[in-house]
């Protein structure tokens, strides 16, 4: 990046908002994945007037831009692949308005997804996604990635709550998209167009978000499974009985005895574990919904099925599963956290093949998931430095995502496409809708400045 350009960034944003420091190039060479490349300079803009002014400088001089988060990616989202400038939105932190009345929220791109759900608290509303990243990740991330968590087999995932944008183009021009009524038929959906678009087309700088009150009641149950396809069945049959969880999740075998190396819990080494929540108004509405749940869990064959009592034993039930990601990230020295997602009749085809590939390749996969939605979390854990484990991960990732698009289903349910996941993109898309795709980055980007090789759209 030429020396011009540097100054003239310490112009639009100020001195104390630019960095070229070796130390915070490092920092921002990644995300949580294994993906790395350091950018040339980092900056925090602080109103989109400055946003529209680095764009347009960079689409003048023909250097890349990275719109960053928090960095909580597992997909290479906000790894600048080639160089270029980081465009950090953590200091447009502001929640600018909060109606309870209209049942929205407007934000600035780095607001904390907790901290809005603080800011909701006193009024018993949240949003609902809940992402698993939400004490650190930020709003603006999560519309980029159209992120979700826990409660999407009920509630959906970020792109059911996004009602506005304001959204700075490549070429520096300032879009508004959507309105503050809960819907609109006017025009095309461009407010959708952004969300899931992962930084390729625009940079967010406010959103206007539907938000929702919080039921009040809650009750949560946990199941074991000695077999893996009745876990599947269960989940299944639970989905389709008329009633929907607030949240179902699973954990696997080797999920459960990587928390037991690595914790005092002494979970069941089961070949599954799944964890139920009904939520309501009522107590009579969330004891139907669990009666339902626990008579499907017992029809399932499962070996054992706990309820909680209290809030107290609810946590205890919720610590297996929140626990997981922390303690497979101990088996080994490299993870790839996948994110496919399938049909819900066909969890228990992709449960099965999970475990069948590690059998095959002789890899440890400990796989926890939101089984609710069909969208599950392999955890393939294996030793990057050693080349035949890394070969067999690659054969093994391979086969996974062609049972995926096999069994309907699709590379990614939450974390997006990124760098991860771009060399499979025409797995799942066919030429017409990637290059559909192609011709909107080229309308809306034409010089390929915003998080260039993404998605796998190479103009």
């Amino acid at each position: 990046m030429e020396t011009s350009i540097k100054e003239r960034l310490k112009e639009i944003v100020g001195p104390e908002n630019y960095t070229d420091d070796l130390i915070d190039l490092i920092a921002y060479s990644k995300d949580a994945t294994e993906h790395k490349h350091r950018p040339e300079a980092a900056v925090w803009p602080l109103d989109v007037n400055q946003v529209s002014k680095i764009l347009m400088l960079a689409n003048e001089k023909l250097f890349p831009v990275v719109p960053r988060g928090a960095g909580t990616s597992l997909a290479g989202l906000p790894v600048p692949e080639r160089g270029g400038l980081i465009l950090d939105m953590a200091r447009m932190d502001k929640i600018l308005n909060i109606s309870i009345e209209d049942r929205l929220a407007v934000v600035q791109p780095g607001v904390v997804y907790q901290d809005l759900e603080r800011a909701l608290a006193p009024d018993d509303f949240c949003f609902p996604p809940d992402p698993a990243s939400g004490a650190v990740c930020t709003l603006g991330g999560n519309v980029a990635t159209n992120a979700g968590g826990i409660k999407g087999a009920k509630y959906g995932t970020t792109k059911d709550y996004v009602l506005a944008l304001e959204v700075v183009l490549p070429d520096g021009r300032i879009l508004h998209t959507g309105s503050q009524c809960m819907k609109t038929s006017s025009g095309y959906d461009l407010t959708k167009l952004f969300v899931g678009s992962e930084g390729t087309l625009g940079v967010i700088t406010e959103i206007t978000l539907k938000i929702n009150p919080r039921p009040p009641l809650v009750t949560t149950s946990m199941a074991t499974f000695d077999d893996l396809e009745d876990a599947g069945r269960a989940i299944s049959e639970i989905m389709y009985s008329g009633i929907l969880p607030s949240a179902l999740e699973i954990v696997d075998q080797q999920s459960l005895k990587a928390i037991n190396q690595n914790t005092d819990m002494n979970l069941p080494e089961v070949e599954a574990l799944l964890v139920a929540e009904t939520d309501g108004y009522t107590q009579e509405e969330v004891e139907f919904q669990m009666a339902k749940i626990t008579k499907i869990f017992k029809k399932n064959n499962a070996a054992t099925v706990r309820r909680a009592e209290n809030e107290e034993e609810a946590a205890a039930l919720w610590t297996a599963r929140k626990t997981a990601y922390g303690v497979t990230a101990r088996i080994n020295n490299t993870l790839f956290v996948e994110d496919l997602a399938v049909p819900m009749s066909k969890v228990p085809d992709i449960l099965r093949t999970i475990s069948d590939l590690a059998k095959k390749y002789d890899l440890k996969i400990p796989t926890v998931g939101h089984a609710g939605d069909g969208n599950i979390h392999p955890v393939i854990s294996f030793d990057g430095t050693s080349r035949s484990e890394v070969e067999r991960v690659e054969k093994a990732t391979k086969d996974l995502f062609e049972k995926v698009i096999e069994l309907g289903g699709t590379l990614t349910g939450e974390h997006g496409i990124g760098l991860a996941k771009a060399p499979f993109m025409r797995m799942e898309h066919d030429d017409v809708a990637m290059d559909v795709m192609l011709s909107m980055k080229r309308l809306f980007d034409p010089n390929n400045i915003l998080n260039p090789g993404k998605m796998g759209l190479e103009l």
